[in-house]
């Protein structure tokens, strides 16, 4: 087992970052998505992600961590490999990197399969088995789950549960065409950039942080995301609708704990959900800073029993 084939290579724009000045999380998802059509052409299936193709790969869902940020202008490779290999699905690995080598961002995706028109999974071809097995990769430790459990789980997301825990509503909206993919589904990263826009709506005008030194500048607070896991649970199209509905798990010293739902406001059923682990962020020094011991007393008074994917 190795490190990995090289299945991408490309840089920031100044336009995908953000208020806090580096790439945007929906911009991160974005390029491995393009990877995974890389490593997907490595394992026999060229046109995986072509409108004329007859079997795709179905993200299910991915865990991600964040390392070292990327501003614009930052170039980043990226490589990729086969963690394992079931009968119809898999379980992937593409670890981005910084020009000089250092990991920035890595991405496990638990993928099936799947027919293109109706997401029907069957299982791999001799072909795509023999290419995998030259493509085994092991998880190193800077890939691996930190903060967050990997363990199978059943995923607890729905309208009615969203009002009854009380979550918070941070999007509302219509999918649009182009963000749909060439299967007219909605792109994966789609779901994490709204919940990055509706982010604000839940935290607050302000990131909690220290306080102001007397005679200085008060501080810059901003946040960022170190580690996140999605579950994908249907795939909405163009014209459907979209509520995210979110709430706090916990908090400690550095960091606090979120969980994201997207459901189908007219049916109640969801369309993804995601855990994430977040920090607060000093834009000028560019490093975390601790929560204060008032703020981390809200978000713990906040949290949300019974919260999960």
């Amino acid at each position: 087992m190795g490190d990995g084939v090289e299945i991408w290579s490309g840089g920031v724009n100044t336009w995908e970052c953000d208020e806090m000045g580096h790439l945007n999380v929906r911009f991160w998802v974005a390029k491995a998505l393009e990877g995974l059509g890389g490593l997907a052409a490595r394992l026999g299936m060229p046109r995986a992600f072509s409108a004329v193709g007859e079997a795709t790969l179905v993200v299910r869902e991915t865990h991600m961590r964040f390392l070292r940020e990327a501003k614009a202008g930052a170039t980043l490779t990226m490589t990729g490999g086969v963690v394992e290999l079931g009968e119809a699905d898999a379980r992937l690995l593409l670890v981005m990197r910084h020009l000089n080598g250092e990991p920035a961002a890595t991405f496990q995706l638990v993928v099936a399969h799947a027919t293109s028109r109706d997401m029907r999974p069957f299982p791999w071809p001799q072909r795509v088995r023999d290419a995998a097995a030259d493509l085994m990769i092991e998880v190193p430790a800077h890939a691996a789950a930190r903060s967050i459990d990997l363990a199978p789980v059943k995923a607890t997301a729905s309208l009615a549960r969203a009002d009854k825990l009380g979550l918070a509503r941070i999007g509302l909206g219509v999918i649009q065409a182009q963000e749909c993919d060439v299967f007219g589904r909605m792109r994966a990263e789609m779901f994490i950039g709204r919940v990055s826009d509706g982010a604000g709506r839940l935290f607050g005008e302000t990131r909690p942080g220290p306080a102001p030194v007397p005679g200085q500048p008060p501080p810059r607070i901003g946040g960022a995301v170190l580690e996140y896991r999605v579950l994908h649970l249907g795939w909405p199209r163009a014209g459907d609708h979209v509520e995210l509905r979110s709430g706090f798990g916990g908090a400690d010293k550095r960091t606090r704990r979120v969980f994201h739902w997207m459901v189908d406001p007219q049916s109640g059923q969801p369309w993804a959900s995601a855990e994430a682990v977040v920090i607060s962020f000093d834009l000028d020094a560019r490093k975390v800073v601790d929560i204060t011991p008032e703020a981390q007393a809200a978000y713990l008074a906040q949290a949300v029993p019974g919260i999960g994917l």
